[in-house]
C-alpha cells in the first residue's frame, strides 16, 4: 500500500511541467518570444535557419542559465546579450517555460536541402 501511495506521488510530480518548476509563466513567456524571440528562433522555438539553435523542447533550466550568462556578459555574444539585457529574473523563466513546452520539430533547414 505505501509503495503504491509513493509511486502514485512520484509519478503524480513527474507529471508537472518544467515550467513548474523553473517558476516561470509559459503564457507570459509566449509573450515574451512573440515580441523578441521569434524573428531568429521562431516564437514556438522552433528556427527555420540554421544558424539559429532550436529552443524548442529545451530545459527551462538551461534557457534561464543561458540569458542570465548573457545579460551577465559571462557569455559572449553581441546580439543575445543585447536582447537578454532587457529580460528581468522572471522574463528569463517565462520565457525558458514557454519553450519548454513546445515541441521539438525533427525538420531542419538541412534535411530540406537533402529531400529536395
Amino acid at each position: 500500500m505505501n509503495k503504491t501511495i509513493l509511486l502514485a506521488g512520484i509519478l503524480t510530480s513527474v507529471g508537472f511541467s518544467q515550467s513548474v518548476l523553473a517558476g516561470g509563466d509559459a503564457a507570459a513567456g509566449k509573450t515574451i518570444a512573440e515580441q523578441t524571440c521569434q524573428a531568429c528562433h521562431g516564437v514556438n522555438g522552433n528556427s527555420s535557419n540554421a544558424q539559429y539553435p532550436k529552443l524548442a523542447g529545451q530545459h527551462a533550466d538551461y534557457i534561464v542559465r543561458a540569458l542570465t550568462d548573457y545579460k551577465s556578459g559571462t557569455r559572449k555574444n553581441p546580439v543575445m546579450s543585447g536582447f537578454a539585457s532587457g529580460l528581468s529574473a522572471q522574463d528569463r523563466k517565462d520565457v525558458a517555460a514557454w519553450f519548454s513546452q513546445q515541441e521539438a520539430s525533427l525538420f531542419t533547414p538541412e534535411l530540406a536541402r537533402t529531400v529536395q
